[in-house]
């Protein structure tokens, strides 16, 4: 009776230690195994992103391969009546709005193959988020971004980016449809 108790006693204390250490390791899972990637804090615009490293180092980061429409970046272009201004801004807010979309499908966290650094100290990167979903990939198939020949030698995926940038414009996706549209590029040159 005696060998009863204590092999049932040492079960309770077995699971006893076991459902602690379980519970303990979930409440601090992120201090034992930190999460993979970049933690995005804020998505700027359809190809930029402010990403945390896991020492906290905040990094802007350009999207490598592409060019999204332009968001308003003043008062003044917030407040403009010109049509080629409300169509830019308007386009560059779905693309935004679709990287948040992506970003917070992926957890808020982004895998990054740094690729350069720009002009303005950004580095410049192929985005996936942790199940591989290439960012840069969706937002041309979807119309909302478009290759960015003048930079398509650093890209690693300009195959894939040439691609689905064919298949968007052939089946007018996005900036596609819209007769209107003025190439971003050329829109920072009318400014």
């Amino acid at each position: 009776m005696t060998g009863l108790l204590a092999v049932k006693s040492n079960r309770k204390i077995t699971i006893f230690v076991s459902t602690t250490f379980l519970i303990l390791c979930l409440m601090g899972c992120d201090k034992i195994f930190p999460a993979s990637g970049y933690k995005v804090q804020k998505v700027s615009d359809g190809d930029t992103i402010l990403v945390t490293d896991t020492n906290n180092q905040r990094i802007s980061v350009r999207f490598a391969c592409i060019d999204a429409p332009e968001v308003p970046h003043s008062q003044r272009e917030r407040n403009s009546k010109r049509a080629v201004y409300r169509n830019q801004f308007k386009w560059g807010a779905k693309a935004q709005k679709r990287v948040q979309q992506l970003v917070e499908k992926g957890g808020d966290r982004v895998l990054l193959n740094i690729t350069d650094t720009d002009r303005y100290g950004r580095k410049v990167a192929e985005v996936r988020l942790k199940d591989r979903t290439f960012i840069q990939e969706v937002l041309v198939r979807e119309g909302l971004a478009q290759v960015y020949r003048s930079y398509l030698n650093k890209c690693p995926s300009r195959d894939i980016i040439q691609l689905v940038e064919a298949e968007a414009k052939k089946k007018r996706r996005g900036v596609w449809q819209d007769k209107k549209y003025v190439q971003s590029w050329e829109f920072r040159r009318l400014k």
